[in-house]
Parts: structure tokens; C-alpha cells; sequence
């Protein structure tokens, strides 16, 4: 999958706000990873802020429906994975910035 491609997913996926903290899963820390197979199918390797999140099938939706307008994209796996654990050193500066966590 060539840079251009995986930055326009990435900047697809920054639409999709994690409902309970109101910042995007790119900046939060909670994908990654994408990649696109030769069937045009996106794979996107993600987590999530806990286990057991009652969100967790919202945000799969919203993945789903951001990379949906994507036209190298025909087909979106979601994968939720939760090794490595998502913690808060994964946040962009942006989303410390947001949400008051020291840096």
C-alpha cells in the first residue's frame, strides 16, 4: 500500500469521534494500524480505550462508514485487538491537549 493511500485512510478514520471522549480513535491512539489487500479490502487493526466498551460496535459503524467514500476500498475489516493495551501515552498531543492530560 503506497503512503498517499494510508494517509488518506488515516485522514478518513479521524472522523470517527470515540463517543464518550469526543476526540477521533487517530489521535486518540486506538488505530494501529491499516492496510489494503489486493482484493481492495481495508483491514484496520485497532483497539479500544477498555474492554468490554458498550460503544464498541458504534465505532466499528463509524469506521465502516468513514472509509465507505474511499474508492480504492471495496470491502472494511475491523480488527479490535487488545494487545499491545491502549494507554494514554498512545494519545496524540492533540487529544492530551483536549481532554487536560498533562503531556
Amino acid at each position: 500500500m503506497d503512503k498517499a493511500l494510508e494517509e488518506n485512510l488515516m485522514g478518513a478514520l479521524e472522523n470517527v469521534i470515540d463517543p464518550e471522549l469526543g476526540i477521533d480513535i487517530v489521535n486518540l491512539g486506538l488505530v494501529y494500524g491499516v492496510d489494503v489487500d489486493e482484493n481492495n479490502t481495508c483491514t484496520v487493526t485497532m483497539t479500544l480505550t477498555a474492554m468490554g466498551c458498550p460503544l464498541a460496535g458504534v465505532i466499528e459503524q463509524d469506521v465502516r462508514r468513514a472509509l465507505a467514500d474511499i474508492p480504492e476500498v471495496e470491502e472494511v475489516n475491523v480488527n479490535i485487538v487488545w494487545n499491545p493495551p491502549w494507554t494514554k501515552d498512545k494519545m496524540s498531543r492533540y487529544a492530551k491537549i483536549a481532554l487536560g492530560i498533562p503531556d
